[in-house]
């Protein structure tokens, strides 16, 4: 390795490591060479996956990015199935709430997200997977389980565990009390997570209501760890995947985008 870096410096006639003091550091054109490195390795990666596809077997990394909801739910099911008919393929999955990943597609930090905003940015090519019912969720034998249906003034009047700032769900219920004439300012919000399983965990405990994904709360439904009451009116989550428009995408993303469109749909007509 120091003989390589040494015809590095010669070739360009310029350190690339200050040595003293029983340190090594980059200096200003180390740095540089490094980012260039780094920029050529993911080339390299690249252009694996791309004569790969020249042989019709799909390889490759693909960097996925989905919100906790999905990677909690759907996720697993999904790769299964992709796994299973394109081995080959390394999926990199990233975890946020669904700015998060709308913004990272955008910033090409992510190949494809999964999210559950319908996102307006014109640079985004987005599919529409279909939608989920949203509940309120409590812990067994709160008052609320006694009603058909919670309006937003009877939610307003309960601890709320809500989702953090950028979370879809979080948009929507805030929506939900907007419409009905209810400022964020009249909630009694007692904890903002970003943790799926921390809303489940505290509001199973009697710490507050919270409002998920009825697809997230299956297990503890059927476990009897929460109780689930729809929304009045019915409130539901869309389901998205999201990538750039970019007519230079890889068949991998393409592959990937058109399973997911095909796939979740599917999935939801099995498990309702």
């Amino acid at each position: 390795m120091t003989f390589q870096i040494k015809q590095l410096e010669e070739q360009f006639n310029t350190r690339l490591f200050d040595r003293g003091h029983g340190r090594v550091t980059l200096t200003a054109a180390g740095e540089l060479v490094m980012a260039y490195a780094e920029r050529i390795l993911g080339l390299s990666e690249e252009l694996e996956a791309r004569v790969g596809e020249l042989t019709d077997e799909l390889s490759g990394v693909l960097h996925l990015g989905t919100s906790t909801t999905i990677a909690a739910y759907w996720l697993p099911w999904l790769l299964e199935g992709f796994k299973r008919r394109y081995p080959r393929v390394v999926p990199r999955v990233s975890v946020g709430n669904s700015q998060t990943i709308e913004g990272r597609v955008m910033d090409r930090s992510l190949d494809v997200g999964l999210i559950e905003i319908v996102t307006d940015q014109p640079t985004l090519e987005r599919r529409h997977l279909g939608q989920d019912e949203l509940n309120v969720i409590v812990a067994p034998g709160h008052p609320l389980t006694f009603e058909k249906a919670v309006r937003a003034d009877q939610l307003a009047a309960q601890p709320l565990l809500h989702r953090e700032p950028g979370n879809g769900i979080r948009d929507l219920v805030d929506q939900f009390f907007t419409s009905a004439g209810i400022p964020y300012e009249d909630l009694n919000v007692t904890a903002e997570l970003g943790s799926l399983s921390s809303v489940k965990h505290l509001a199973a405990a009697g710490l507050g209501v919270a409002v998920a994904s009825r697809a997230a709360i299956g297990r503890e439904l059927k476990a009897g760890q929460l109780a689930a009451i729809p929304l009045d009116p019915p409130l539901f989550t869309p389901l998205e995947v999201i990538l750039l428009k970019d007519k230079f995408r890889s068949r991998l993303v393409n592959t990937f985008a058109d399973y997911a469109a095909e796939e979740i749909p599917r999935l939801a007509s099995e498990r309702y």
